[in-house]
């Protein structure tokens, strides 16, 4: 799910995110990547991909499978995937 918002507070983007439960990934292609786990294991997992307002927010139903593959599988829209944007948004308005 794509979406874009505009950051009302006063922080840093990637503060913003820890706030919202997010953990950095990485910087890639000039995007930054957070991470959300929805339990103690590593998947499932919400994931954004944040470049300056744009954000594109997925859930990560587990790890990739082939090694040296990005290929996984993963939800990219729904109830629960419009529910965690709604939250996100959230954060970022004062």
């Amino acid at each position: 799910m794509r979406f874009s918002l505009k950051n009302e507070t006063k922080e840093r983007i990637d503060v913003v995110m820890r706030k919202a439960g997010y953990h950095f990934l990485r910087t890639e292609n000039g995007q930054m990547s957070f991470v959300r786990p929805l339990t103690h294991l590593p998947y499932p997992r919400f994931h954004v991909y944040l470049k300056q307002e744009s954000f594109n927010l997925h859930l990560d139903q587990k790890k990739p499978i082939y090694k040296g593959s990005k290929a996984h599988s993963a939800d990219y829209q729904g109830e629960i995937i419009e529910k965690e944007a709604e939250r996100i948004k959230s954060f970022f308005k004062q």
